[in-house]
Parts: C-alpha cells; structure tokens; sequence
C-alpha cells in the first residue's frame, strides 16, 4: 500500500496554498456583497453562497450582505392585485406597493437568508436600512423623457429612494461581534418615511462608508464585455466612461458600473461585477489568481 497520497488530496492542498496570500491580505477586512437575480431563485446557488459567507467569516474576512428582492415583490404585488409600473427600470412605488416591498424585503427574503447562512454553519442577522440609522434616505427623482420642450420635466417615482447618509456604526458593532450583517435595502428619510432603494446603489454607499476591501455585485452575466464579448478583468472609471462613450458598455451595466465607480471613489479598495449564477463565484473571485468577473479600482491604483 503507498503512502503518497492521491492527486485530489494533493490538488486540495494547492488550492489552499494559491488561497493563503489572499487570507492573509484580507484577513479582518469588510467585503461588501450584492446578492440578487436569477442567483437567488435557484437553492443549489443559494445554498454555496450561504456557505460562501460562512467560510468568509470563519477565515476571518467580514462579509456584510446586501440583497435585492425585485421578482419577489412583483410576485407579491400580483397575489395581492396591485398593480405596478417601471420608469427606466425603477419601480414606481406608492404607498401600498413600499408596504408590500418592506414585508417582502425585511420579512420573507432577509429571514431567509439568514436562515441559509446559518444553515451553513455561519451566524448571520438580519437588519435594513432603518436600524440603527444605517441609512437616512431621500427620495429619488428621475428626469423624464426627452421634448421638444426647453423645460424639464421630473419623473415622480413615489417612495423611491437613495441613501443620503451613512452610519455603519451598527455594522461595526455586528460585526465585531462575529456576526454576518444581511441587509434590506430599505431606510427612512428625514420626514421619516420609509424608501425603496435600489440593492445595488445600497451596496455601493455601504462599501464607500466601510471602506471596504470589495464591493460585489453579483448579476446574471460574466462580467463587463468588451466588442467581442470577451469578459474585461479590470477597468478603471476613465476607462469605463470610454467603453460607454463608444456604446460598448450600454444597458442595465450602466448603472452597476455607476455604482462601482461611486464605491471605489468613496473609499472602497476595488468593485467587482461577477456572475452570481457561477457556484462559489466570490470565493473564484478572491482566492485565485485570474478571478472570474470584472474589478474596477480607481485611476492610478494597482493590484
């Protein structure tokens, strides 16, 4: 009997090696993680990110977990037969429909989440934006469609909102107490109503005002493509507003690209678009070497 041991044994063993400078250099950082789409409709990918966030934790890296909830909402909304409408991909939301967008967000999706992390061995609570002050709202406008007319007019979006200000002071103190913070995208402003906000622009600010090591925004493709649909590895702002000046970069990437660039000139370290639907994709992200998405760092900087 031979005491080498088998090739799988030692490939695990090279996995964790090629991993251990990223654990090292992360080791007691914050990562900021967008989780939504078609990721979380799927148990199979909903299960490996729970266990994804609880391996990040018990290596000592601090996930704060920030989810969306947009198809369950409009589920919720149809059930009850309340009808809705979308301005540039933003849902008008008045007061029914915040009613049933808090309850589907805070209560059903955010309990489930935390259930699944720990499930998966990880201790996970879940808040919104109106805990602790995390974030104070305002509401959003949004200009309307082009005219003939020298006037703008203003798009009324009802309780949508976008944070104005951030307090991370009750994430630190989760986090500090070996917990994983499961956010909804809902605050209040200063008037003290309640606002829908957008996961992605939520995450941003959050990973701005952490100072996190990385922002990241799970969608439903590889990452940022160039003209011949190759996946970009690393972009800077400058060259972001190049890709969308030449109409490479369009569509709903516009706004996730937005939001990168808003987090990494806040104080975040880099921002990264990935495929949420790619098993373990985060973990591909960090711990080897080519990654699997699209960083964005600042002009200038290195990694």
């Amino acid at each position: 009997m031979s005491d080498t041991p088998a090739p799988a044994t030692i490939a695990k063993a090279e996995v964790l090696i090629e991993a251990l400078p990223y654990l090292q250099r992360y080791a007691g950082r914050n990562f900021v993680v967008k989780y939504g789409g078609h990721a979380m409709g799927d148990p199979q990918t909903a299960r490996a990110f729970a266990e994804d966030m609880a391996l990040l934790k018990a290596v000592g890296i601090n996930p704060v977990v920030v989810h969306g909830g947009g198809p369950q909402i409009g589920a919720m909304l149809d059930r009850l037969g309340v009808a809705t409408r979308f301005v540039d991909g933003l849902r008008v939301t008045d007061a029914a429909t915040m009613e049933v967008a808090e309850m589907v967000l805070s209560g059903a999706i955010n309990k489930q989440l935390v259930a699944a992390i720990g499930a998966a061995g990880g201790r996970a609570i879940g808040i919104s934006g109106k805990d602790g002050n995390l974030v104070r709202a305002r509401k959003m406008e949004r200009p309307g469609p082009a005219s003939d007319s020298a006037i703008t007019q203003v798009v009324d979006l009802g309780f949508v909102g976008e944070p104005a200000a951030i307090d991370p002071h009750v994430i630190d103190t989760a986090v500090r107490g070996g917990l994983i913070p499961v956010v909804a995208p809902v605050a209040a402003g200063e008037d003290g109503q309640t606002y829908n906000i957008n996961a992605d622009t939520m995450a941003g600010a959050l990973a701005g005002a952490l100072g996190a090591a990385r922002l990241f925004l799970l969608t439903d493709v590889a990452g940022v493509l160039d003209a011949d649909g190759t996946v970009l590895s690393d972009l800077t702002p400058s060259q972001i507003e190049e890709l969308r000046a030449s109409g490479i970069v369009s569509g709903g990437m516009i706004p996730k690209l937005e939001t990168c660039t808003a987090a990494v000139e806040a104080g975040c370290e880099a921002a990264v678009v990935l495929d949420g639907r790619v098993p373990h994709a985060v973990l591909l992200e960090i711990f080897t070497t080519r990654g699997v998405g699209t960083l964005v760092r600042r002009d200038g900087s290195r990694f």
